[in-house]
């Protein structure tokens, strides 16, 4: 007797193959392999954690033995601010590599995939944040090293708040990567960093700066996370307004990112 497959069983597993993968195509061993390519590039590992570092050893250690009104160190204010920025640069290059993806053609041949947009975007969210930890901590450890003394609570509230608050800057490097040539993405970015990183507060504390650049600040993407990085250390509470600020620019660039993201698959 030989054994006979009827056209609905047929049928039946045909349909089974063509069901969309669980997650919408996001998966560990995915995730695994971004994170290994982007570790494997030596120019984005040094402006994440060399840089940084750099900065904290060249503004920060003069300041040894200043205080703040609190009497906890200045060195930790500054330490603080920069792994906001290291946090911030790992992120949104992270994020912005999506570019060269997008000149290589490979978004475009992911509408032929089950790979969902949000699954995709998922991927490269996650590695950015995966970036952004491994600066934080770096820069954490060149402090440490370099003789900042912090209560346990101010390292582990300012740090957790650096890292997660970078959420906004990886939803950046997505809409950046999305909106810009992939060619001119990484020399607009660099000075792009710099300057919201100067007008946030990072490298220089507002109280320093004019009114009018006060003001400005406060509506920058960088502002609401510096804010909340370091109130554990200034003692200041949550600002509300910092988390507005937060809030608003992550929907804003992650939005944003996802309707370029679909909008540059369906050229296909």
């Amino acid at each position: 007797m030989t054994a006979t497959t009827s056209p609905d069983t047929t049928t039946d597993a045909r349909r089974a193959d063509r069901r969309p993968p669980a997650l919408g195509g996001f998966s560990a061993g995915v995730l695994a392999i971004e994170i290994r390519r982007v570790l494997r590039n030596r120019r984005t590992l040094m402006f994440i954690l060399v840089m940084p570092a750099v900065f904290f050893l060249l503004f920060g250690l003069p300041s040894r033995g200043d205080k703040l009104d609190n009497g906890l160190p200045v060195t930790g204010w500054i330490m603080i601010s920069l792994a906001v920025y290291a946090a911030m640069v790992a992120t949104t290059s992270a994020g912005a590599a999506v570019a060269t993806e997008r000149a290589l053609g490979w978004s475009r041949q992911l509408r032929l995939t089950p790979l969902r947009p949000a699954a995709y975007v998922a991927t490269k969210v996650v590695t950015a944040m995966v970036l952004g930890l491994l600066g934080v901590l770096v820069e954490f450890a060149v402090g440490a090293a370099s003789g900042v003394r912090l209560p346990a609570h101010v390292w582990l509230e300012s740090g957790l708040t650096a890292w997660i608050g970078s959420l906004v800057f990886a939803a950046f490097g997505l809409f950046v990567g999305y909106l810009a040539p992939a060619e001119n993405v990484m020399q607009f970015m660099g000075p792009a960093l710099a300057i919201l990183a100067m007008l946030g507060g990072l490298f220089v504390p507002l109280d320093l700066l004019p009114d009018v650049m006060r003001q400005i600040a406060r509506f920058t993407p960088v502002y609401g996370v510096g804010q909340l990085a370091r109130a554990p250390l200034t003692g200041t509470g949550v600002d509300w307004a910092a988390v507005a600020n937060v809030a608003a620019w992550t929907a804003f660039f992650g939005l944003g990112a996802a309707r370029l993201f679909r909008r540059d698959t369906t050229r296909v």
